[in-house]
């Protein structure tokens, strides 16, 4: 379905967002058509050159930013050193990439693998249940499986996996910001996330990356109002993490929204409705019935890692312990501990400037519902960082903000942060704390 075009108030939106120098997202005229135009893959030639002539500044910019970033954390590990007597399971490993398929990323390629084998088996002590490669949900691990018949390894079709997906996730959320506030914003927004703290993950044997590519993309398809594609990329983030609840909910109420107000017939928002909860839920039911216990997701979540929902509790005894100089909590690591309080004291302003620019609706239920359930659950206090990576609509403010500021200023502020992020968003999640 085609999208819609803009209304007066959202041109004079993007008026007000967009400095001078911008470049639009496309063409006012067309371009007249030539002989060689009508040739046979001319029009494929064409489509490319369109799509690197509007995504290719903001894929420039993530690249650059990631690039001087991981180059950071790359030479931290190797002069630290600390890998080569670290567990091979917990950031250890013969070279520093190593460490980037470690923790989470060996159950993934454990999954890619050998595939599940749900089951709920009772310990002894600090986990009342053996850990189960089914708390990790299906579609990275399959990408990671379907790469692998191309010859790479398991850990070299993670990493692939992951770097492209990270891509076509700064693609999807220049593709919102920019719809929404201007392209220039919409380039500065895809390379903050390049430098987000948690972005440690994008490049490692991590499933961030591709739920991202799936969640904004599926975001920008609602705004576009493209139900069909919103409702089949909305089931497709329900296979890659439970952290889908939100996004899912969000598509389908702008939908059920759409379908109040007739304005886009009925096939295209019911099927945004009915067709995206379905990946989640099979996968969480289909672990159940293995198990044989409807809720056997969630008890292997609670007894393998001690993660389930507590109404915030662990997160606010967690702080406060932080801001005293304690340690009195499950999971504590000091420096990690001290970036996720910078990351929480943070998220309320972040979210109250992201508010007050009135963002569409899917956007507002996916980060309200996501802040949600991070903040509300128990889990390792440090990974807070990397649990709100995904919430890219948090990048809105500062993006149009820095969308203002002249190109000297904003290279210095962006060269910074892609250094800094080597050691807050790489180093310290894989050496200093837990991922």
């Amino acid at each position: 379905m085609a999208g819609r075009p803009p209304t007066s108030a959202e041109s004079a939106t993007e008026s007000a967002t967009t400095t001078e120098g911008d470049l639009p997202v496309e063409a006012d005229e067309p371009a007249e058509e030539t002989a060689d135009d009508r040739e046979p893959g001319s029009a494929t030639a064409s489509g490319f050159r369109a799509a690197a002539h509007r995504f290719g500044p903001a894929l420039a910019l993530y690249g650059a930013v990631k690039l001087a970033g991981f180059a950071a954390f790359m030479w931290l590990l190797e002069t630290s050193g600390h890998y080569r007597t670290t567990d091979p399971r917990f950031g250890g490993g013969v070279h520093p990439w190593d460490v980037l398929g470690t923790w989470d990323g060996l159950w993934y390629e454990k999954v890619a693998q050998l595939g599940y084998d749900p089951q709920l088996i009772p310990e002894q002590g600090f986990f009342t249940i053996k850990q189960n490669s089914a708390a990790f949900f299906p579609m990275y691990p399959g990408l990671i499986r379907l790469v692998t018949n191309t010859g790479l390894g398991l850990y070299g079709a993670g990493m692939l996996v992951s770097i492209v997906a990270s891509f076509v996730a700064a693609a999807g959320i220049f593709a919102v910001v920019s719809r929404l506030y201007g392209h220039r914003a919409g380039v500065i927004a895809a390379g903050l996330w390049a430098a987000f703290p948690g972005s440690g993950v994008e490049w490692a044997v991590y499933s961030e990356s591709v739920f991202v590519a799936l969640a904004a993309w599926a975001c920008f398809f609602v705004i576009d109002r493209n139900w069909l594609s919103a409702a089949v990329v909305a089931f497709m983030a329900g296979l890659a993490r439970p952290s889908s609840v939100p996004l899912i909910a969000g598509v389908a109420l702008a939908a059920a929204v759409a379908l109040w107000r007739r304005r886009d017939g009925v096939v295209g928002p019911l099927t945004a409705i009915v067709l995206p909860p379905i990946g989640c839920l099979g996968y969480l039911a289909w672990v159940g019935y293995r198990m044989g216990h409807l809720d056997g997701y969630i008890t292997l979540q609670r007894g393998g890692w001690l993660h389930f929902f507590d109404w915030g509790r662990y997160t606010l005894r967690a702080a406060t312990n932080v801001l005293r100089g304690e340690t009195n909590y499950l999971f504590a690591y000091p420096t990690e501990d001290l970036i996720a309080v910078v990351v929480l004291l943070s998220l309320p302003i972040l979210l109250v400037s992201l508010m007050s620019k009135r963002p569409p609706l899917v956007l507002v239920v996916y980060t309200l519902g996501t802040l949600v359930m991070v903040l509300g659950s128990q889990q390792m206090f440090g990974t807070l960082s990397r649990f709100v990576l995904p919430i890219f609509p948090l990048l809105i403010p500062l993006a149009v903000a820095l969308a203002r500021v002249r190109l000297r200023n904003l290279a210095t502020v962006l060269g910074v942060a892609a250094l800094s992020s080597g050691w807050y968003a790489g180093y310290v999640i894989f050496q200093l704390g837990i991922p």
